[in-house]
């Protein structure tokens, strides 16, 4: 790296985004994740906190996949999101307009323009840029909660990235990627896209998913809880949210698993 890599700055980037978020910013936590879920289930009202952290030492993926990073390198955050007055049928939409967001803020700020793998990486070409994981957290009384995590990397040179399918803004030649823009421009991004999920525009959201959609189209092998597998080409985001993929023994609907992008056959 050649540059410093400076702290988050909470209370600018407060200001920035008024009063649709409570920004808070810690040195290091396990899992900004079960942070935010732990504070929901004691009781607390988290609707609206963004928790960022600098250093992540247990952050967790798909499947219970963790990772670790440069301190700093990266946006490391998780919103709580109130689930009051949404039906639950379409709580699965919020991590894909979390994904929106994300590939919005990224052309935003450094011009990078980014897809969508479903359901929820942000890749560039093959490389992965960011990851989101969203999960519901049930408070004693009250609505539950979906946290969405997110982890965006940004800072990291090639040789410091913990995966190798792995691409940060740095990376991709972005000379000096600025966290602090970024997490005010991702931020924002996503008060405007949760409204539209709140208020119902889903018919919206989707179109505008399925524009960025590097999936679709796409043969693919989805590896399904349980072990299943479903094979086929990617046809359709539905309105829950899951992912249609025309198999050979018809079309599929799938809600839950992790998808491969499969190679075409060559000649």
């Amino acid at each position: 790296m050649t540059a410093e890599l400076l702290p988050l700055d909470a209370a600018a980037i407060q200001a920035s985004v008024g009063d649709g978020w409570r920004v808070e910013v810690v040195a290091e936590t396990g899992s900004t994740n079960a942070d935010l879920a732990a504070r929901a289930q004691s009781g607390e009202n988290v609707a609206g906190v963004a928790l960022f952290t600098e250093d992540q030492t247990a952050g967790r993926g798909r499947q219970g996949r963790t990772w670790t990073a440069v301190p700093r390198s990266q946006i490391l955050v998780s919103i709580a999101v109130d689930t009051t007055d949404v039906p639950s049928e379409t709580w699965g939409l919020l991590s894909l307009a979390a994904g929106v967001a994300v590939v919005e803020a990224v052309a935003e700020v450094a011009g990078v323009q980014a897809a969508l793998k479903w359901p929820n990486d942000v890749l560039v070409g093959t490389g992965k840029l960011a990851g989101i994981l969203a999960e519901v957290a049930a408070p004693g009384g009250g609505a539950p909660v979906i946290v969405v995590g997110i982890g965006l990397n940004v800072s990291l040179a090639a040789d410091e990235l913990p995966d190798p399918v792995a691409v940060s803004l740095l990376s991709l030649g972005v000379a000096q990627p600025d966290r602090q823009q970024l997490a005010v421009a991702l931020l924002n991004r996503l008060h405007a896209r949760i409204a539209e999920w709140r208020a119902g525009g889903n018919v919206e959201l989707l179109a505008i998913y399925r524009k960025h959609s590097a999936t679709l189209g796409q043969s693919v092998r989805a590896e399904l809880p349980g072990g299943r597998e479903v094979v086929g080409q990617a046809t359709e985001i539905d309105a829950g949210g899951a992912l249609v993929i025309d198999s050979a023994d018809g079309p599929v609907a799938v809600s839950a698993g992790d998808v491969v992008h499969l190679r075409p056959a060559t000649d």
